[in-house]
């Protein structure tokens, strides 16, 4: 019992970090239709970026939360202008090109950003610092520290937040309009270029976020990081629902839990055969089974009828 309660801990954890990256893959595509495969680097970006300032101001006396909200606001800062310029110069030109040519070149932004910070940051990986104090609580046997906490709450309050602004404000109802049509949401005052922009601003915000709270849960980064979170966020958006914002959750709160479930039990499943070295495998298992059996996702696929 008190391992199935650690993995639950472990994969909420995990499912958070899986549904803020999933959320910039849904919204992204609820409105212009593209799959955006460099938005796992975004993520490295912005745990690189974090590990940077938290390293040149390690000596400065100042206390590790605030080290982290610091990092975290240059982090958000900084993927928020990298992403703005990838859609403006890589996305934007093909907006009206067939499917395949966005996708293409979402791998190729995919493959720049990971040599550029190859070249930035080096290959070795860091340590990423302790920053908030690292006493467990233990809860029915189980342990959870101060940092895994926070990733729970900020997650909670950071989805609440995005479905207010999505679904309450009038930036959120510009959103929607530019996704159902863009060409009538422009005759009614929108613009759309500045809408789509801004999606692909919010979506990096989550990325940063979502790439702090991995360097500081796992406490290493590395030019490659973004790389398999990334893939395992598209599964978390395509399993509850590409485009649905409620599925995005949805999906990446149960896909940490099944691989946190998996990871623990798969030695018990298969005989010793296979170890927790193996759990990336349920990621894309599950991606396969609802390909196969339910290709909506759980809370159905929600984009918008064009005209």
């Amino acid at each position: 019992m008190d391992t199935f309660i650690q993995q639950i801990i472990n994969g909420l954890v995990l499912g958070s970090m899986y549904a803020l990256l999933a959320l910039g893959y849904t919204m992204v595509y609820g409105i212009i239709n593209l799959i955006n495969f460099a938005h796992g680097e975004v993520l490295m970006v912005g745990a690189m970026t974090s590990w940077t300032v938290v390293t040149v101001l390690a000596d400065s006396g100042l206390p590790g939360w605030l080290l982290m909200l610091i990092s975290l606001v240059a982090a958000i800062v900084v993927c928020a202008v990298l992403n703005f310029v990838i859609e403006k110069i890589a996305y934007r030109p093909l907006r009206n090109a067939p499917r395949l040519a966005p996708l293409i070149t979402a791998m190729g932004v995919s493959l720049l950003l990971q040599t550029l910070a190859l070249i930035i940051w080096k290959p070795n990986p860091k340590p990423y610092p302790i920053l908030l104090p690292a006493e467990p609580f233990h809860i029915g046997g189980a342990v959870i520290n101060t940092t895994q906490i926070l990733i729970l709450v900020v997650t909670a309050l950071t989805l609440a937040g995005l479905m207010f602004l999505i679904n309450r404000t009038k930036l959120g109802r510009a959103m929607r309009a530019t996704a159902e049509n863009p060409r009538v949401a422009e005759l009614m005052g929108v613009k759309p270029d500045v809408i789509i922009s801004a999606t692909f601003v919010i979506g990096a915000a989550l990325a940063a976020l979502a790439g702090v709270m991995y360097a500081a849960n796992y406490g290493s980064v590395q030019h490659s990081m973004g790389f398999l979170p990334g893939l395992k966020a598209f599964t978390a958006a395509v399993f509850g629902g590409i485009g649905n914002l409620a599925g995005a959750m949805l999906g990446g709160v149960l896909l940490g839990l099944i691989e946190a479930l998996g990871a623990g039990y798969i030695g018990v499943l298969t005989g010793g055969v296979l170890g927790s070295q193996y759990q990336d495998i349920f990621a894309f298992i599950v991606l396969i089974a609802v390909l196969t059996l339910r290709p909506q996702g759980l809370l159905g696929e929600r984009v918008a009828d064009r005209a």
